[in-house]
């Protein structure tokens, strides 16, 4: 039976739940065995200590772990709200109203070039509110799930450094 390590294809199904203000775990996601978490393991982007919890598992071992905002996506941040001109959403001089909505994620990129998310806060007259934090930053984050497999990579996958086919990235 493979055991979890570098370079193996992962398959989990897991709860996650948060720690909320009263100190109540809420459950903000689930991947289920119908649509599971599939990832190369040592090359996911996902927090180090994520990966090192489930470091050694194999098909069918269960996980319980806790996460907290240092281990996983920082602290909140206040200096990750910013201000944005409006015109800077404008699309040959209209603005997109659907797009342009509270709540609502959009892919943007800084004067250097790195892409991120930002979350629409706030919409002014003249500005726009985005948060590019983490959503899960400063949040204490809870895993409770089974590890469902555990494969070799491919080499193909190996060298793009992400998975491909059931589960994974398609070309």
């Amino acid at each position: 039976m493979a055991q979890i390590s570098p370079n193996k294809v992962v398959t989990i199904t897991y709860d996650l739940s948060v720690t909320d203000e009263n100190n109540q775990k809420v459950l903000v996601e689930s991947a289920e065995a119908d649509s599971p978490m599939v990832f190369l393991f040592g090359q996911s982007g996902l927090p180090e200590e994520f990966e090192h919890q489930l470091d050694g598992k194999s098909d069918g071992d269960a996980f319980s772990f806790s996460l907290t905002p240092e281990q996983a996506y920082g602290d909140y941040d206040e200096q990750a709200l910013v201000k944005i001109p409006k015109q800077v959403f404008e699309i040959d001089g209209q603005m997109d109203e659907e797009m342009l909505q509270v709540g609502n994620y959009l892919p943007m990129a800084d004067n250097q070039g790195n892409h991120m998310q930002g979350k629409i806060v706030a919409i002014g007259s003249d500005e726009v509110q985005m948060d590019f934090n983490h959503p899960l930053a400063g949040m204490v984050m809870h895993f409770d799930g089974q590890v469902q497999s555990v494969r070799e990579a491919t080499q193909e996958e190996l060298e793009h450094g992400h998975v491909h086919g059931e589960g994974g990235h398609h070309h």
